[in-house]
């Protein structure tokens, strides 16, 4: 039997995505109405592909948080140059740069190695690239935030020490470099992280650069849930900072509401995205 709900949702989210992308040129000229400043500064990595769902992101952060100190847009190689002055015009904290010039000249040889080799390298040479200047976001492209998310500020003017992570809703790891099943426990999303200090990234880069086959897609996002754990990290809530796929075949998105700070809309619930932009 055909679940007319979910394919209709699917298509919806296509029509739309569609319609935004038709109109992104004029819809970075639309003027965010805020004035709180958020005192943060935020990183993503991302390409041409994504510039939509990049777009809608930013906007999203700025209209329900706040101004942050600075958005900086890491681009993977592939934005052109009007796709990079597109999202200057944003808003003035929001700058372009590119990961060749982002990444530190210090990063062990595997991490080059796998980022010459796979797209998640690349966030993983970008992510351990982030200076930690205060509170510091990661975020990918694919998150949009909600008016719950001014409980961002508060977190950034905490006096709690840990970084923070987005639980992640699946066990979606390189199990080549779990050592212990006890290591499986309390899966991070390398979607979203909250840094309140550098990390020790060696305790999971030794295993990274003992890995005797190429890394993977989930090499990545094992080696935050590592490192992320080997720091103390702690998970936000996850009724605010959602991530959870558990209304992939109905129509209607059952989490998006004013009282989240964020949804990561990863890849099964994407479509959904665009069911909230401009909320």
């Amino acid at each position: 039997m055909v679940n007319i709900g979910y394919h209709t949702a699917k298509l919806q989210g296509k029509f739309n995505r569609y319609l935004y992308k038709a109109a992104l040129s004029q819809i970075v000229s639309i003027p965010i109405k805020q004035t709180r400043q958020a005192p943060i500064n935020i990183y993503a990595l991302s390409c041409e592909r994504d510039l939509p769902e990049q777009v809608a992101s930013i906007r999203s952060f700025i209209r329900h948080v706040g101004i942050p100190d600075t958005f900086t847009v890491v681009s993977d190689g592939s934005y052109s140059d009007s796709s990079c002055n597109l999202l200057r015009r944003i808003h003035p904290c929001v700058e372009v740069v590119l990961l060749k010039n982002f990444v530190r000249t210090d990063l062990p040889q595997c991490v080059l190695d796998y980022a010459q080799l796979h797209p998640m390298g690349k966030k993983l040479s970008a992510l351990m690239s982030i200076p930690i200047n205060g509170t510091t976001i990661y975020t990918d492209s694919d998150i949009l935030f909600f008016p719950g998310g001014i409980d961002l500020i508060n977190l950034s003017e905490s006096n709690n020490k840990y970084s923070l992570y987005l639980p992640d809703c699946s066990m979606s790891l390189d199990e080549r470099i779990i050592y212990d099943d006890s290591e499986k426990l309390n899966p991070v999303n390398g979607g979203f992280i909250l840094f309140r200090h550098e990390f020790d990234w060696t305790f999971a880069i030794e295993r990274l650069a003992n890995l005797q086959e190429h890394p993977s897609y989930f090499t990545e996002q094992t080696i935050v849930h590592l490192t992320m754990h080997h720091n103390h990290g702690q998970p936000l809530c996850s009724k605010n900072y959602v991530l959870n796929v558990e209304d992939q075949f109905i129509y209607p998105d059952k989490s998006a509401s004013k009282d989240i700070a964020l949804r990561h809309y990863v890849s099964d619930v994407r479509h959904k995205f665009w069911f909230n932009v401009g909320r």
